[in-house]
């Protein structure tokens, strides 16, 4: 999320408890920001766990996306936003070939996301 609010800060405008904040180590050091990303992270790997049983990650990203579309109004773009970023950290701890795998997984969940969004009328 850090590198998220500091290269796209337009994205901390979802986020009214994290506007004030406008260093990158002040959002490092942030309870919130690191709670907020916990919570991506845990969604994220529900999904990854649910890859082979589409009914089970239908039933975790459904109610992400419509929430994201329909309560926080959430631009869908911001979903690519984040998962592009997980892949360049991949890359960068992991190497090229982790970020090829992961990217599939990214691909599949903003996909979904996107036909939730186009199905709430995005």
């Amino acid at each position: 999320l850090n590198r998220m609010f500091t290269e796209h800060p337009d994205t901390k405008s979802y986020f009214t408890h994290f506007k004030g904040m406008d260093s990158a180590e002040e959002m490092k050091q942030s309870d919130q920001v690191r709670g907020h990303g916990k919570k991506v992270f845990s969604a994220i790997n529900d999904m990854v766990q649910h890859l082979d049983n589409s009914e089970a990650f239908l039933g975790i990203v459904n109610p992400l996306g419509k929430k994201h579309a329909t309560q926080l109004k959430i631009d869908p773009k911001n979903f690519r936003i984040i998962c592009d970023i997980i892949l360049q950290l991949m890359e960068e701890k992991f190497g090229g070939d982790c970020k090829a795998s992961f990217e599939k997984v990214t691909n599949e969940i903003c996909t979904h996301l996107n036909n939730i969004y186009k199905e709430e009328g995005w």
